[in-house]
This record gives structure tokens, C-alpha cells and sequence, in this order.
């Protein structure tokens, strides 16, 4: 029998005693309000232009390790080429951040992430790089 209990304390806080599980079951649809509303939050975001939906394929490359320069500047529908000269930086050296050859001044990096219309961190490899040619 689902029976909830009111009591009122001596302060005047009104308290209510429910069963756990319909107490369990008021957390869980809680949750999911949650959700739903950090979903339409996120839809919103993106219809109102501040936030891009990237297609899996993409996010499948950077989860798979991928160069986020690589990423990013093939998503945006960039050749090497068109970035390097956007930025002032030779196709060569663009290619040894993208390959890891070469990690890429913090200006570079800076002026990068404004050409691709992305955060800065976006473009970090996080704390473990790739090997370059087999070396750690």
C-alpha cells in the first residue's frame, strides 16, 4: 500500500514519508526531465547557430585518435592548402601538426582554431598524443 505520510515541524517545514520505490520512481522521472530539457537546450543551440551538430563519421575520427586539425578542417570542407594560407603558414607545416610531426605553436594553434570557427581545445590532443611513426 503506497501510503505517504505529512508531518509538519516544529519550525513550520511541511515534510512528506513516501514509499523508496515511489520515492525512486519520482528520481528517475526527474532524470529524464533533466535530460529532455539538456536536449532542447542543445537543439536550441544549434538552430539558433551557436552550437554545430557534426555527423558521426567525423566524431568517429576524432574518437579513433585522428588528428583534430584533420578533423575539423575536412569537416569545415578545407584542403590543406586553403587552411595553411588562411593562417599564414606553409602546407608543410600544417601537415606536420595534422601527422604530429610537429605540435604547432600556441599562436598557429590559435589562429587555426579562429579559421575553423572551433574552440582552441577542440584542436588538443588531450594527454596522450599518437605515436609518430611508431614512436610513443
Amino acid at each position: 500500500m503506497n501510503r505517504v505520510s505529512e508531518f509538519v515541524t516544529p519550525g513550520g517545514e511541511e515534510l512528506v514519508v513516501l514509499p523508496r520505490a515511489d520515492y525512486e520512481s519520482l528520481v528517475e522521472m526527474a532524470e529524464m526531465l533533466a535530460d529532455v530539457a539538456a536536449y532542447d537546450n542543445a537543439k536550441r543551440r544549434i538552430v539558433d547557430g551557436g552550437e554545430v551538430g557534426m555527423p558521426m563519421k567525423f566524431v568517429d575520427r576524432l574518437i579513433d585518435g585522428e588528428s583534430p586539425v584533420r578533423v575539423w578542417r575536412d569537416f569545415r570542407g578545407l584542403s590543406g592548402k586553403e587552411l595553411a594560407s588562411r593562417i599564414g603558414i606553409s602546407t608543410a607545416y600544417l601537415s606536420e601538426i595534422e601527422t604530429g610531426r610537429k605540435e604547432g605553436s600556441l599562436s598557429v594553434l590559435k589562429a587555426i582554431a579562429v579559421a575553423l570557427n572551433v574552440d582552441l581545445d577542440d584542436l588538443i590532443w588531450g594527454e596522450e598524443r599518437p605515436a609518430v611513426d611508431g614512436k610513443a
